[in-house]
């Protein structure tokens, strides 16, 4: 509770710093918690260089990367009070806010790549962008989080079976836990800027995400065993406080907006590059990277979805799965 009041107050005096500047250009502050080398860090800097040209340089982005301004969890309590403008988070960590969130975070919800996109693009996805109004934050669009994989430091998982007993970290999602209960491991919340640490003096026996992340974290020094069995597509959120947007002018939040649309559409066409180039330089120094038969993990967390299929979001469930690329 200290360290996220220190960090909160941390958060206030930046915002006091960026309404007091003597220049008629308005600051927002963002903060996230990938690597300046992250494709989702270039997407956001992409973004404050729109944001400066559609604005005239009335508007930027002062970004924070490397969870300098505290962990996702923390980035939307200090949203939710205005200390910080705009956060980019996973969906993971969002459904301890907004319950809607937890569909994202369902094992192989999505049947590939196309409706994967097809989904965050029609009215199910925008609805969804929309949910975490109900906790005072807007969604401004999705930038794309590949699929995550299971990494390990000791052993590497070809099947469920090899999961059995382990300490997966996970992000702070009930969700994320419930798959790897399903699969047989044992979750651990962990957070993100703490996880190079945890592997590397065996706190967990390893954790999941996309190559990108995987790569950039330097978590493959520790972790030598890479499994692509792509359980999950998380998208991650960039999101505003909504006590921010309301004091916007409509033609800021135009500008904004626009330059989001923008970042967005940049980042998507560099991930794949950048997941290949990840995949080809962990492999390269010697990580072993499995692509396993998927069948025997869908099968193994089937119950875990029917469980889902007759909860409260069972006909978005149904949605999801009625769109079509």
């Amino acid at each position: 509770m200290l360290e996220t009041a220190r960090r909160a107050l941390a958060g206030l005096a930046l915002l006091a710093a960026a309404c007091t500047q003597p220049s008629d250009t308005l600051h927002l502050t963002l903060a996230h918690s990938l690597e300046p080398a992250h494709t989702v860090h270039k997407a956001m800097l992409f973004m404050d260089e729109r944001l400066r040209e559609i604005s005239g340089g009335s508007m930027q982005i002062d970004i924070y990367p490397s969870g300098q301004l505290g962990d996702e969890r923390e980035a939307i309590e200090l949203l939710q009070i205005g200390s910080v403008a705009m956060a980019k988070v996973s969906a993971a960590p969002l459904e301890g806010f907004v319950p809607a969130m937890r569909i994202f975070n369902l094992p192989y919800l999505f049947r590939d790549r196309e409706h994967y996109f097809a989904v965050l693009d029609s009215s199910v996805g925008q609805e969804l962008l929309l949910a975490p109004e109900s906790a005072r934050l807007r969604g401004l669009g999705y930038y794309d989080a590949g699929s995550r994989s299971f990494y390990m430091t000791d052993r590497p998982i070809e099947n469920p079976d090899d999961l059995e007993g382990a300490k997966i970290r996970v992000q702070q999602s009930q969700t994320a836990m419930q798959m790897v209960r399903a699969l047989g491991g044992s979750p651990t919340p962990i957070a993100y800027g703490e996880l190079y640490t945890a592997l590397q003096q065996g706190v967990v026996d390893g954790a999941e995400n996309n190559p990108p992340s995987f790569y950039t974290s330097g978590h493959y020094e520790v972790a030598r065993y890479y499994t692509l069995d792509e359980h999950t597509a998380v998208p991650d959120l960039m999101l505003i406080s909504s006590r921010v947007w309301e004091e916007l002018s409509p033609m800021q939040q135009a500008w904004l907006q626009q330059a989001v649309d923008d970042s967005v559409a940049y980042q998507r066409e560099l991930w794949q590059q950048d997941t290949d180039a990840a995949l080809a330089a962990i492999e390269a120094d010697g990580v072993v990277v499995l692509r396993p038969d998927k069948t025997a993990f869908e099968t193994r967390v089937a119950s875990l979805l029917a469980e889902y299929e007759s909860s409260d979001l069972g006909p978005m469930l149904g949605r999801i799965r009625a769109v079509q690329p």
